[in-house]
Parts: C-alpha cells; structure tokens; sequence
C-alpha cells in the first residue's frame, strides 16, 4: 500500500525513525544496521516500506534498498519470525549474507542473529531455500557462489573450512574465489586460508 516514503528526516533512534512528508510525521521501524547510512537530521532521505496491519494497530517498517525490504517480506513469511524478529537478523546480516546463508545451509551464521536459535534457523532455510537463488545474492552484492553441491572437490574444502570454525558463508566465499578446476582439496584449502587470513 506504501511503496515508500520520501521526505525531511526529523528524528531517529537505534529503532526507528520519523521522516516528515509535507507536515506529516511518519514513524518508521528500522533495522539498525541503517543507523550509520541514513543522512543528518533536517536533510531528505528515501525509505523503502512494509506496511504491517493488525487488528490494533498499523506500522510501517522501512529500508535503504528494495533488497532489504524483499528479504524482510521473506522473514516475515516464515512461521514464527515477526516484523520485530525480521528487523534484528536484518540489523545483523546483510541481505547478501542472508542469502548465502540460506543456500549455503549455514545455520551458524543465522543463529547469530539475536533470538534466532538453532531450530529457527533450520526452519528458515526450509521455508526461504526455494525462493533465494545463487544469482539473486549476486544481484544484492553477495560473491558468485559455485554451484557447490554439484563439485565435490569445493564442497569438501567448504565442510573442512567449516570443521575449523569458518562459518559456511565465508568458507564458499574463499572457496570461490580460490577455486580452479584442476586443484586438490588440499590446495583449495590451503589457497582458502590465506585468502580469510587477510580478512
């Protein structure tokens, strides 16, 4: 119903915002990995929005890119996970991230959100696996991921990665952007490290 809101920021907080559109104020949730990105007090500033209604209320939830919003209408469609739930493991991955997770099987990493444990973290990769693609989090910014499964080679230096305590997402990475045909196991993992190392 509210596509955006495009106005005069007036005031903000770790949580949200109020940008005033010709005199009127709307106050906005946002995830607060924004915090950082959004211009001073008194300047214009475009946010993308999710409007929530409920019986008692109404809220409008906002984001810096159409990406972000996508994928916190994608959280919020998974079962359990609310906008307030959405906005925390937004404020703590990327969009990106947040999708190489998810095609990745990182539960690690989405655990680290707050209030995501592990039982949620495996509900949301069932629920959003098939509506996340490899070339969408290329799209947001995210490293060309191998199609990793179907290469038994990069898959296993991703799972022994993974065994020292890199989460899945920077293991594919650095696999990724190691990764040639013709290498061992053994070579993509020792070519892996000295890429996380300068990390």
């Amino acid at each position: 119903m509210i596509s955006f809101v495009k106005g005069i920021l007036e005031y903000m907080t770790e949580e949200w915002i109020i940008v005033d559109v010709n005199g009127i104020g709307y106050k906005i949730g946002i995830p607060s990995s924004a915090v950082s990105k959004l211009p001073s007090i008194g300047k214009e500033v475009k946010i993308f929005t999710h409007l929530q209604v409920k019986e008692d209320e109404m809220a409008l939830y906002g984001f810096l890119s159409q990406d972000e919003l996508n994928m916190f209408e994608r959280l919020i469609s998974v079962s359990g996970i609310g906008p307030k739930g959405a906005l925390g493991i937004l404020s703590t991955l990327s969009p990106a991230d947040l999708c190489m997770a998810v095609i990745t099987e990182d539960i690690k990493t989405l655990s680290s959100a707050p209030g995501i444990g592990k039982k949620t973290a495996q509900r949301m990769i069932l629920e959003l696996k098939d509506k996340i693609n490899t070339l969408e989090a290329i799209g947001m910014g995210g490293e060309p991921v191998l199609e990793l499964q179907q290469n038994g080679t990069a898959e296993e230096a991703i799972v022994a990665l993974a065994a020292l305590g890199y989460s899945r997402v920077e293991a594919a990475k650095a696999v990724n952007d190691v990764f040639k045909e013709d290498m061992s196991v053994e070579d993509i993992i020792k070519a892996a490290l000295k890429k996380l190392a300068l990390f």
